[in-house]
């Protein structure tokens, strides 16, 4: 793992609020960097080699691949992860919480106490911004969690 990789394990490992997370998760021929299986999340923490060569055009064919899979992918910045990995990691919680109520999957019992729709939706809402994001959750439809 990557120094920033690492540091945001450090933060997803063990459950947090319940929310199981793998890291170096395989799937097909790739391995993705944090794979939430409940919030069907990928997350890809992104350093500047991503923006070089033919990685753009790996990225979009590995995000296509795991978009057939119904997996979204939220892409972070590595700089946002090494500035403030505490953050990142409360966003990434939040964001797999709020995906757990959309598709109508029971939350942990440690977050259907501590949430309900109406605050996942609102104030409490994940923290990890547009800066914070390469790009936005890929592939995300609103009819995924009917199926």
């Amino acid at each position: 793992m990557s120094l920033p990789e690492a540091m945001l394990w450090r933060h997803l490992r063990g459950s947090p609020q319940g929310i199981r997370f793998r890291n170096q998760h395989p799937a097909g021929n790739y391995v993705l960097d944090f794979f939430c299986a409940r919030a069907n999340l990928a997350i890809e923490v992104d350093g500047i080699a991503h923006d070089m060569g033919d990685r753009p055009a790996r990225d979009l064919a590995r995000d296509t691949w795991l978009d057939t899979h119904r997996i979204d992918v939220l892409r972070i910045a590595a700089r946002e992860v090494l500035a403030d990995p505490v953050q990142v990691a409360e966003g990434i919680i939040a964001l797999a919480a709020e995906r757990l109520v959309r598709f109508g999957k029971a939350p942990p019992s440690s977050l259907r106490d501590a949430t309900s729709p109406s605050q996942v939706d609102g104030e409490n809402r994940s923290k990890i911004s547009p800066s914070t994001c390469v790009g936005e959750v890929a592939g995300r439809r609103p009819d995924r969690g009917a199926k």
